[in-house]
């Protein structure tokens, strides 16, 4: 076998264990917890349906591709739940461990490209890493909502919480911006949020 196919798919064997890290968010219908897989599959199809939405013009399939692969890293520093104050701590760190690693597996040039990409996404400053970022806030808050807020009260999940995480959703859009706060409200008063 070409040793650049062999490196290739080395990286997809590795990226499949994407589908066994657990997330804390459900799926829709509540019956299990959504995987890294899902996860990034559902960005990416929003990607490709909601991209109109962001405030500036993006390249979608470098946004796409963004979401693909932003949480790769989570194959060996795990999924940190996004309000877990002492994961947060030690995330960034476990993440470019993991980083340096995974993105390492595949031919050098497409390695690099692959790991900036990973790296645009982490330093929200493009439209696109803006706009994806964006994704993969809303869609958990999305899945909170269909399932009446079951991962927020069980981690007893409070309104500042997430307004705090979701503060700049809409710098990249305006629409999602909007989104959120009808849904935090929402679930406010259904009592799915502490509200603090």
């Amino acid at each position: 076998m070409d040793e650049r196919l062999k490196k290739q798919l080395e990286f997809v064997y590795e990226l499949d264990k994407l589908k066994s890290i657990n997330r804390q968010s459900y799926i829709a219908d509540g019956s299990k917890h959504e995987n890294d897989a899902e996860h990034s599959w559902h960005l990416a199809l929003m990607c490709m349906l909601l991209s109109e939405h962001s405030n500036q013009e993006i390249d979608v399939l470098k946004t796409m591709s963004m979401v693909l692969i932003h949480d790769a890293v989570e194959i060996d520093a795990g999924d940190t739940y996004a309000y877990d104050e002492n994961g947060n701590l030690s995330k960034r760190e476990r993440e470019v461990k993991a980083a340096e690693r995974i993105f390492n597996l595949l031919p050098e040039e497409q390695g690099k490209k692959v790991r900036a990409l990973w790296d645009e996404f982490e330093e929200k400053e493009t439209p696109e890493s803006k706009f994806a970022n964006a994704l993969d806030r809303l869609q958990p808050i999305i899945l909170n909502h269909l399932t009446d807020g079951r991962a927020w009260r069980e981690h007893g999940v409070k309104k500042s919480q997430v307004q705090n995480r979701n503060k700049n959703v809409g710098e990249a859009s305006r629409e999602f911006g909007e989104l959120i706060n009808q849904i935090i409200h929402f679930n406010v008063e259904k009592g799915n949020l502490i509200d603090e």
